[in-house]
Order: C-alpha cells, then structure tokens, then sequence
C-alpha cells in the first residue's frame, strides 16, 4: 500500500491531471447511476423502452466512437477532451434533470453517447506518449483508476438515504442529484483543461492532419480496421472488450428492476450493494492484485471469467429478500471484476501502435458498441418476459470470453 500511495502522490503533468481529478466525476456518477433504471421506470418508460433506449445509445456512442478517434487527431486530446465531457456529460444531466418521459431518456441517451469522443481523448491525454517501458506504470495507474471508482462509491448511500425518508421520494431526489452533478462534474471538466497539456503525439498528429479534410480522414479508418482484422492479438482484445462491455450494459441497467421489482429489495438500499463490492474490489486491488501477477495473464483472466459465471448463476437463484445469498454474488461478482478488468485494460492500451492509438481507439469502441447494439433491445425483451433471463445471456457470453482467453493464445505486443 505503501508503495501504492507513494505512486499516486509521484504523479506529475497528464498524468496527475487527469487522475487526480478524477473523483469529482465519479463521485457525482455514482450517486445517481445505480438508481438510473429505477427513475425511468418511475417515470413510466417500461423494461422493452428501457432497452430501446439501450440499443440506440449503443449506436450512436458506436458513430461517435469512428469520429472520436478522427476529431482527437485533428484537435488534440486535451481540447476535445473538455469538449466532448462537456457535451456528453453536462447537457444530459440537464436533460435528466427535467425529464418527463421516455422521449426524454432517449435524447439524452443520444447526446450522452458522445462521451465515447472523450473515451478516446481522455484514455489518449494521460497514456499516448508512454512506451513498453511504461507498463508497469500504466497497470499502476489503471489500478489507481479502479480503486477511485470503488471508494466513490461510498457516497451512493446518501442517495439511498433521502429516497428513503418520508415524504421525498425516488423523483424528486433524482432531480436534485441531477442538478448538483451537472455543477460538480462541469467543474472537474474545467481542472483538467487546465492541469493538463496536449500529448508530444497529439501535436504530431495535429501537425500531420492539420491540412486534411476530416472525410479524408475518416477514409483511412480502412486501413486501420484491416489492422485490427488481420491481427490476432488486437481482434482478441476487441473481441473480449465488446463482449465484456455487454455484460456490463447488462448488469448495470436491469440488475436494480430485478432485485427491488423479483427480489424484494427496498429500493433505497440499492446503494449498499455498490458498496459492499467496492470494499471487496479494494481488498483485492490492494493486498491481493499484485500476488496475481506472478500468474500468466490469460490464466488469471480465465479464472476471473469462471468468477462472473457463478456470480451469474448465484443472481438468478436467489431466493426473494435473502441479503446473505446476494451479499454472496456481490463478492464473487467484484473479485470477478478486480481480476478481470485491469488486465483487459492494460492489453487495450498496449496492443497498438501508439502512432495509431486514437483511431485504433476508435475502432475498438465504434466495433464495441456496434456489436452490442442488438443486445441492449434483447436485454429488455428478455428481461419482459422473463428478468432472469438477462443474466442467462451474461453467463453465456463470459463462456464465450473464457474460450478466447484459454484457447485463442496469440501473444498481445506492443505496437511501434
């Protein structure tokens, strides 16, 4: 842990900016984020519009994942890094804040896939100018990432607690937190313009696309889909990335209508499970991550894959209002995420060639979200018949994962 710290403190320039920053996002996201699904559906939008609204935020986060990559290049990673945070993340919380219905939900989820353009740029601003010899540093960071976003969500609680007080209610407390992290988040948007400078890349790549049509440059997306195509290694991680992000659009969207709609649960102690799996995560980012190192990656990520398949498995057989039986996912579920995700991660960032590392961005994201498309609309069909059923999708699909992690072995390297 010691060494853990001294790392965070040790941060200078992109670095520090962008992660040092990071917790006046996350906290914001997390107090409004597991409750998202349950406002809809207060508001009247059923389970098949819920994923409707899925699906064609998956498609457009898909367009805006092509011109992420292209707009990052031409503009640099620090300018449309505050832009696209801003568009995607401030006006749709405005949007929420006044929402009535279903249309309403679905302009956000239009605007707020533009967030996929500061995917590129933000994950580009802290990590483009570092090199193979940068790896462990860039698994450090990643690891910091992940334990901001658990210990963030210690506050989701205090959500939970206001809809829960009489005379409030899930609605209007929504629309407060709403309010309020439109304020937190626009300011944390402006530090890191601010912390921050424009990569030694991002200036190369402006200088090279400085006098080129943003049509032309889309155009050599061609070129750059044929690498992903014909290379083993990044089709790989594109594969499990796109698989991965599914079952994350899965769980997090329906997992709160199945456990307070089937399951009994109070809808203000949604926030505590959140918890109990960041103090999980957090153990094993800090105390048993590490350990794991010494272990070939692909064997780890297969163990962490066979953990979500019964974290899965646990979820649809639990009985109505039996805490421990969920407590029990949540532990398993969070181990699964602590072991899985980082490495997935750090392979994304060190597959491909830096020169091409905002469009190889792109791709990765645009063939991510295209894929899942229809499975946000088959999410909220299966979840109308049958709220289960979603999760029988995600066991399926982390089998698939766990056969390209244990039999698809082609060696990930570092691009030049």
């Amino acid at each position: 842990m010691r060494d853990m710290f001294s790392f965070l403190f040790s941060l200078k320039g992109n670095d520090k900016g962008c992660i040092w920053t990071e917790p006046l996002w996350a906290i914001p996201f997390n107090l409004y984020m597991q409750f998202m699904t349950l406002f809809m559906f207060a508001l009247g939008v059923n389970d098949v519009q819920i994923g409707i609204i899925l699906a064609v935020g998956l498609a457009f986060q898909s367009i805006f994942s092509i011109l992420g990559g292209v707009l990052t290049d031409k503009y640099g990673r620090r300018l449309m890094t505050f832009i696209g945070d801003t568009v995607s993340w401030s006006i749709p919380l405005i949007i929420w804040t006044f929402s009535q219905n279903f249309w309403w939900f679905l302009v956000g989820a239009v605007i707020h896939a533009a967030r996929n353009i500061t995917v590129i740029s933000w994950y580009a601003l802290w990590s483009d100018d570092k090199t193979d010899d940068d790896k462990p540093a860039t698994q450090k960071i990643i690891n910091w990432l992940y334990i901001i976003a658990q210990i963030t969500i210690f506050f989701a609680p205090i959500t939970g607690f206001f809809i829960s007080r009489d005379g409030v209610g899930l609605i209007p407390v929504m629309r407060f937190i709403f309010a309020g992290s439109f304020v937190v988040m626009t300011v944390k948007f402006i530090l890191t313009w601010f912390m921050t400078a424009e990569t030694e890349r991002g200036l190369q790549r402006m200088r090279e696309t400085r006098d080129t049509s943003l049509f032309r440059l889309l155009s050599g997306y061609k070129r750059v889909f044929r690498q992903v195509w014909l290379s083993p290694g990044i089709l790989r991680v594109t594969v499990l990335r796109a698989l991965i992000t599914i079952t994350q659009l899965v769980t997090s969207t329906f997992f709160a209508l199945y456990a307070t709609q089937n399951l009994g649960i109070a809808a203000s102690f949604i926030a505590y499970f959140p918890i109990l799996r960041a103090t999980i995560m957090l153990l094993f980012l800090f105390f048993i991550q590490n350990r794991l190192n010494k272990f070939k990656s692909r064997y780890a990520m297969f163990g962490g894959l066979m953990a979500y398949i019964v974290s899965q498995v646990l979820l649809i057989t639990s009985p109505p209002q039996n805490l421990t039986w969920l407590f029990v996912y949540i532990i398993v579920e969070a181990c699964a995420v602590a072991v899985f995700m980082p490495r997935i991660d750090t392979q994304m960032i060190h597959v491909v060639r830096p020169r091409e590392r905002a469009r190889t961005f792109g791709v990765f994201d645009s063939v991510t979200f295209a894929f899942a498309i229809p499975f946000g609309y088959l999410a909220g069909f299966l979840s109308d018949i049958n709220r289960r059923l979603p999760f029988v999708l995600n066991i399926v699909l982390f089998a698939v994962m766990a056969y390209f992690v244990l039999f698809k072995r082609e060696k990930v390297r570092v691009r030049k």
